[in-house]
């Protein structure tokens, strides 16, 4: 049994920026060797999640206008008065209440298997790696366990 770990760096490009890092995540399963186990693909954010889904444009609009609804960027979250709020905060804080409401109904991590040394997809399954905030910088951790 052998374990490994691979950070996968990320940039986003916007708000509800769904960047399909199947082909990422297959490479580093490719390269550990490993033929059979599993591969945890986890979030080092609060505001990024990881799911799987289907990669079609229609649908990936869908799902953001579904976030939006559910959180709008437009309401008022007490977490965004830095007048009263006094923990958690950094020189660079923004308003970004909206996200941390969407990341509530998002998985932060999707657990994969590994047969014959490739992630067990079905026809249509991509892993996405979801921007709840703003564009940045971001990692995504995968842990592979396996022989």
């Amino acid at each position: 049994m052998r374990i490994v770990n691979q950070l996968v760096n990320l940039q986003s490009a916007a708000t509800l920026d769904f960047i399909d890092i199947t082909d990422q995540v297959a490479a580093e399963v490719a390269n550990t060797g490993i033929q059979n186990g599993i591969v945890n693909v986890q979030s080092l954010h609060t505001t990024m999640a990881i799911v799987v889904n289907e990669s079609e444009p229609l649908l990936i609009s869908d799902m953001k206008k579904t976030l939006e609804e559910m959180a709008p960027q437009s309401r008022t979250y007490t977490h965004d008065d830095f007048t009263i709020r006094t923990v958690n905060l950094c020189d660079d804080e923004c308003a970004n209440g909206h996200a941390h409401n969407k990341a509530l109904h998002l998985p932060t991590s999707a657990a994969l298997n590994v047969v014959g040394g490739k992630l067990q997809l079905g026809v249509w399954q991509r892993v996405f790696a979801v921007e709840l905030d703003r564009p940045r910088d971001r990692q995504v951790a995968l842990q592979l366990i396996g022989e």
